[in-house]
């Protein structure tokens, strides 16, 4: 792909402020995305006062909770291009929704354990594999035009960060209140809460055309995977991608550790600690798109990255008083989340803007297997590493290699981009 240019004098589109089944939608998925960060904190929890689990045992919990994004995404994609992608999101909610009800039930029956735990978390995510593949192919329907792209990624950016704000101190008050088991009864209600504003939705979704040749599921993976690793933009975004994420999960996962056992924060200092400092996101993503309209979009991306890899070094430099420690902790992860609350909305937009919608659902399908499946490697690397070096050599370890990134976001293609294209490229056929 050659350096874009940005585009002169084109009319302002239409706020999304008056598509209304847009922001019905953005609001089933900001109240999903809360309780999402509450089942975040509170299943590791669980399993850490409930059951009192190993550094192990806690990596694994992690690692299951993503890992079916390893297996399952990609064939999703390939169903999700072939369906009507709402009726497939209402699926998977309602699946979501039923299995953590399950976990208070089983806890106050007293038949809830550790194997039962995990496999609920292992089913969880393959549910999430299932809407994640699928709301964002379902995005473009709702906000008709490329222009609009930008303003859609920056409002869930802001729904991202605003929960991440909200979710964790949330969660760190039910479960003081409530105990962990049962505060996850908030994210089952916050799934039936974007069931009821999917049902509402009334722009029609055009069925997907029909295949002029017989349909092969291994040529349409192949497919997906070439248009992605085909394209450099996107082929650079996808394995950076991949390296954030395994960064990010692996440092959360290895805090929640430090922080519960070798610093002695409680639920609620914990939930407030990351509740704090992602304010960083929330910021991040109302400024992205004033941002992206004054600067060239390359630089944008290169510097919003380095804040996210580089933010980790402060969790490991911290020392001194306990407060001194926690507001390092805080500053760590307000930088982290400040850089995605910027480069989350210039990745969705570029990825949209460089995607046909024939192939949207196998496109998101490849991206969600990488950066999941970097962070359920993620997630598993920090119990292992965790469990042999501790939490505070485990951080150290993971913060130098996350700093290493920034190698590949210098040299990456994207970071020389000036603009997002203004339409798609036509999909190649095999």
């Amino acid at each position: 792909m050659t350096a874009l240019q940005a585009p002169t004098a084109e009319a302002t589109p239409e706020s999304l402020w008056r598509n209304g089944d847009f922001l019905r939608f953005w609001l089933g998925e900001t109240l999903s995305l809360l309780g999402t960060q509450v089942t975040n904190l509170a299943l590791p929890l669980t399993a850490i006062t409930a059951f009192d689990a190993t550094d192990e045992q806690v990596g694994v919990l992690r690692f299951l909770q993503l890992v079916p994004y390893l297996g399952l995404a990609l064939i999703f994609g390939v169903w999700v291009d072939r369906a009507r992608r709402r009726r497939i999101m209402l699926g998977a909610n309602l699946v979501r929704m039923v299995l953590l009800a399950l976990v208070p039930v089983l806890y106050w029956t007293d038949a809830l354990g550790m194997v039962s735990l995990l496999l609920i978390a292992c089913a969880v995510g393959v549910a999430s594999v299932l809407f994640d593949v699928s709301w964002m192919s379902y995005v473009p329907t709702l906000v008709r035009g490329p222009e609009r792209y930008v303003e859609a990624g920056a409002k869930m950016g802001m729904s991202s960060s605003a929960a991440e704000v909200a979710g964790p101190g949330l969660a760190g008050v039910l479960v003081g209140a409530l105990t962990a088991p049962v505060a996850l009864i908030a994210d089952a209600f916050s799934y039936l809460a974007s069931v009821v504003s999917l049902l509402l939705i009334r722009t029609p979704e055009p069925r997907p055309e029909p295949a002029t040749v017989k349909r092969h599921v291994p040529t349409e993976l192949r497919d997906g995977l070439r248009w992605v690793l085909g394209n450099p933009v996107l082929r650079s975004l996808a394995l950076i991608g991949f390296c954030c994420n395994f960064s990010m999960v692996t440092v959360w996962t290895m805090f929640l550790l430090y922080g519960t056992r070798d610093v002695h924060l409680g639920s609620t200092a914990l939930g407030g600690v990351l509740a704090t400092a992602s304010v960083g996101g929330l910021i991040g993503a109302a400024i992205s798109r004033r941002v992206i309209r004054r600067f060239r979009l390359g630089p944008v991306y290169l510097v919003a990255q380095s804040a996210l890899l580089l933010g980790p070094l402060l969790i490991v430099l911290a020392t001194g008083p306990r407060p001194v420690m926690v507001g390092m902790f805080v500053l760590s992860f307000f930088t982290s989340y400040l850089g995605l609350g910027v480069a989350g909305v210039v990745i969705v937009s570029l990825r949209q803007a460089s995607t046909p919608q024939s192939m949207m659902g196998r496109m998101t399908a490849v991206f969600r297997t990488l950066l999941f499946g970097g962070g359920a490697l993620g997630g598993l690397s920090a119990g292992l590493l965790s469990g042999r070096l501790g939490a505070h050599g485990a951080l150290t370890v993971a913060a130098i290699g996350s700093a290493g990134v920034l190698i590949a976001l210098v040299l990456s293609p994207v970071s020389r981009l000036a603009a997002l294209p203004t339409e798609p490229p036509a999909e190649r056929r095999s």
